[in-house]
């Protein structure tokens, strides 16, 4: 079990800080992608995106909370 992230007095789960990470991550991976025209490659434009977010979501949580693989990004 994962332990909260104390925040100012408030217990905050670390899926809740990985999520709120996540969001303007993707946001600007896809304004990126949108600059570079990699758009045009990608079907269905708001299916790629949700799916972009819980990538960046899984993630950022797997290196919040110390998952398996994070042994192989952090050390």
């Amino acid at each position: 079990m994962t332990g909260e992230i104390n925040i100012a007095g408030v217990f905050v789960h670390p899926l809740l800080l990985a999520a709120c990470l996540a969001l303007p991550l993707a946001q600007a991976v896809g304004w990126a992608l949108s600059r570079t025209g990699f758009y045009r490659l990608v079907w269905h434009r708001g299916l790629f995106d949700v799916a972009l977010t819980i990538v960046l979501w899984a993630g950022i949580g797997t290196l919040i909370t110390g998952g398996p693989l994070s042994a192989a990004f952090v050390g």
